[in-house]
């Protein structure tokens, strides 16, 4: 498993990203996904998904919302700062998602385009109590789920290419373009050659075929 950053810094990081969800949503009335929306806007999740020292553990929850209201130019008036957090499940939410794109590597905006808020929400009930390592086995496998067709299947159908034609048009075989479109053949390490090649015939850049990089939770 390769981690977002250091080890030293998650309990810091699932603690205020928990503070900060829960008084975003409890004491400023803002939608989860709304938050998450500015979290990312505002560059705050991409400082947060590479341990950066000041923001997932020099800033308690309340000031990394002000933070993110900061950066994103947004001005409004802010509730009094919240000192006491209940284990709600607007805190779960933002615990567990540190968690999360802490083990998992994958960026903060990635996670959220295929996990909205409703969703984690509805976990709660059943996994608030769970380790985390099966809360993030659970995430991994919805978002393998909500992935749909590969990057390089919805490129390809988007130029009314059959898959034989790509093939054609490439040089790389046919049961390898099959492979890679059903991710049974993992396109994220291809050689730069064969991304380049795909990319060039189908008019795209090569960072447009790399999938989320999700891994296959392992059978208990």
């Amino acid at each position: 498993m390769t981690c977002a950053y250091s080890e030293e810094y998650l309990s810091d990081a699932m603690k205020n990203l928990g503070e900060a969800v829960d008084y975003a949503v409890g004491s400023c009335q803002i939608k989860m996904d709304d938050f998450f929306a500015l979290f990312v806007a505002s560059g705050v999740a991409d400082q947060f998904g590479r341990g950066v020292p000041k923001i997932v553990s020099g800033l308690s929850g309340t000031e990394l919302v002000w933070e993110v209201f900061r950066k994103s130019g947004v001005q409004r008036t802010f509730p009094e700062p919240q000192d006491d957090y209940d284990f709600s499940p607007a805190y779960w939410c933002g615990w567990i998602l540190a968690y999360y794109q802490w083990c998992s590597g994958i960026p903060f905006r990635d996670i959220f385009a295929h996990l909205p808020a409703g969703a984690l929400e509805r976990l709660y009930p059943t996994l608030h109590e769970a380790s985390e390592e099966k809360c993030a086995d659970t995430l991994n496998r919805m978002l393998l789920r909500a992935q749909g067709d590969s990057k390089l299947k919805i490129q390809r159908v988007a130029r009314n290419f059959t898959q034989k034609e790509l093939a054609d048009r490439t040089g790389i075989s046919l049961r390898t373009i099959q492979h890679y479109e059903q991710r049974s053949k993992d396109l994220n390490k291809a050689s730069g050659a064969t991304l380049s090649t795909l990319a060039q015939t189908l008019g795209c850049r090569m960072e447009d075929l790399l999938e989320i990089d999700v891994h296959e939770p392992q059978a208990d």
